[in-house]
């Protein structure tokens, strides 16, 4: 069957995939950009998950027109603490704590409900004009000197200079590209819930490192928190199919009680945690983005904000492309994207992997030495001001100018 020939199709209507296409149609209008979403229909109106935006994730957002629409339903994340301690330890001693705001005086990150996010970016996609097609790739990328062929199920072929791969970890695109990743499973899965409690959070982020895995309390707008609780596989799913009374139970012996009775706020679900990272980028009329490219353990709250720093570079690249005349889908053009994005993407997957094997423990002098080191970053004002930098995306001018919160 004939399909369509646009000069980018992006496949995969995620956030990321999303993004990449408003942020190259916003900033180059006479370029035809589509998006095939594999997942079914309005099933994104389901998601009842929080994510952290940092600063630099925030600007990009705000260039695109979209922070504000966004803004009412962010939770700004005014303080971070950090504790080392056993699940039935009485008292939880505090070794680390980060004031929220970055040097510039802005918070270091949001808390968005993935709904909000997902609705702001639709919405813009539609003032746009970009089409999003409800469909799955099927087994057919073809590549040819000038376009690319992707084949959907039902066997209707889109043909585009560019082909952006931004369909999750799993990616299929990926596969048939033949770029191969480097894996590992960490034997942990991340519970995913909301909680509402009696009293306020006051904005404040809590990381407790327990031997399991960190147990991330997260606030969000209201009396509310979202948590990412990270256990040994086997007993996360238990939890998660079990009693509601035995998961509440567990969940506050995790929780505690410093912010009053608790109750869940919806669904709770479990995913497998691991490290994935792409060997290749991009590929001749291909490019990676998001999960596609890196999938790392949330312990430091950065995989989406990974995926808009790829957004901000791939948009940069395509756009400045076209205006030069060039072909935005050769490789040559798609080099640069994969020069800026690599060796950082590599650094945080290298940095979850060394904090999720130092913090995923019980061995006491691991323990000691690592509390000596969270105790001392405490002591340094200029390190934990780096730290707050690193988190916030906002290190140096070189970067992608959407992440500066200036247009391309």
């Amino acid at each position: 069957m004939s399909g369509k020939t646009v000069d980018m199709l992006v496949c995969g209507g995620g956030y990321v995939g999303l993004a990449v296409a408003v942020a190259v149609k916003s900033s180059a209008p006479s370029l035809s950009v589509a998006v095939v979403d594999a997942a079914p229909v309005d099933s994104w109106r389901k998601d009842q998950r929080a994510s952290a935006i940092a600063a630099a994730a925030r600007r990009l957002l705000h260039a695109l027109g979209l922070w504000d629409s966004i803004m009412p339903e962010a939770q700004p994340i005014t303080e971070m603490i950090v504790t080392d301690s056993r699940t039935g330890d009485p008292v939880r001693p505090v070794f680390l704590t980060f004031d929220g705001a970055t040097p510039d005086g802005e918070p270091f990150a949001h808390m968005v409900p993935n709904l909000a996010l997902v609705t702001a970016l639709r919405q813009k996609a539609d003032e746009l004009g970009i089409a999003i097609h409800q469909a799955s790739v099927a087994a057919g990328l073809s590549v040819g000197p000038a376009m690319a062929e992707v084949t959907l199920v039902g066997g209707t072929v889109m043909s585009a200079r560019l082909v952006v791969a931004a369909d999750g970890v799993r990616s299929a695109l990926r596969d048939m590209a033949g770029i191969r990743t480097m894996h590992w499973d960490y034997g942990q899965s991340g519970i995913v819930t909301t909680v509402a409690h009696e009293r306020p959070h006051g904005g404040r982020a809590e990381e407790h490192f327990l031997p399991s895995g960190p147990f991330a309390i997260l606030p969000l707008t209201g009396n509310r928190s979202s948590l990412v609780w990270t256990e040994r596989s086997a007993d996360a799913d238990r939890l998660v199919a079990g009693d509601d009374l035995v998961f509440e139970a567990e969940l506050e012996r995790r929780f505690g009680h410093h912010l009053g009775e608790l109750r869940l706020d919806g669904g709770r679900r479990a995913f497998p945690l691991g490290l994935t990272l792409a060997r290749e980028f991009v590929r001749p009329r291909l490019a990676l983005a998001g999960d596609a490219a890196h999938g790392v353990h949330p312990i430091a709250g950065q995989g989406l904000n990974l995926g808009f720093k790829d957004v901000a570079a791939l948009a940069e690249t395509v756009v400045e492309a076209h205006r030069l005349g060039l072909d935005i889908g050769s490789l040559a053009t798609l080099e640069r994207y994969q020069v800026w994005r690599r060796f950082d993407t590599v650094q945080m997957g290298v940095t979850t992997d060394i904090l999720t094997r130092l913090f995923s423990n019980d061995i006491a002098p691991i323990r000691l030495a690592r509390d000596l080191g969270l105790g001392l970053v405490d002591r340094l004002p200029r390190l934990k001001s780096f730290f707050i930098a690193q988190a916030a995306g906002t290190t140096g001018e070189s970067g992608p100018r959407l992440l500066r919160g200036q247009p391309i």
